[in-house]
């Protein structure tokens, strides 16, 4: 099997994978955080777009505001789909608040919006608070693993 890149989302290393190390708990080179973490993390729009180029395991960012009464309500289910989905999948979010450049970047017309980023290009969307389940479904229709 071949190495995956995954970007690091505590430091933006980019960090080869075997692909049978998914699973185990690998570490960034660099930082020594854990690359396939089950949590959701919260990340800049510079780190994003590191991901969005060199990732080639899907990484599900949703992008939200503390002021957005649904995504604030979507944020426990986020954190369980991030939770089931890993190592198949990764969850981040970014604040669209903190991080205004994304809005434009992004082309994000209302929050709460999921989009999901693969092989260096944005390969699907999700519009609106979502169940887990919903979530999971989403992620795992992009992924290489679909138990």
């Amino acid at each position: 099997m071949a190495d995956h890149r995954v970007t690091c989302l505590s430091c933006a290393s980019v960090n080869r994978v075997p692909a049978t190390k998914l699973g185990a708990h690998p570490k960034c080179g660099t930082c020594g955080a854990r690359l396939m973490e089950p949590r959701v993390h919260d990340i800049d729009t510079e780190t994003l777009r590191k991901a969005e180029r060199n990732d080639t395991i899907p990484l599900v960012v949703d992008f939200w505001a503390p002021w957005c009464g649904p995504c604030r309500m979507m944020a426990p289910e986020f954190e369980k789909a991030a939770r089931v989905l890993a190592p198949h999948a990764r969850l981040a979010k970014v604040n669209t608040q903190v991080h205004g450049d994304a809005s434009q970047r992004y082309g994000i017309r209302g929050i709460p919006l999921l989009v999901l980023f693969r092989d260096g290009q944005e390969v699907d969307r999700l519009p609106g608070a979502r169940p887990a389940t919903e979530i999971e479904a989403f992620a795992r229709r992009h992924t290489a693993e679909r138990a």
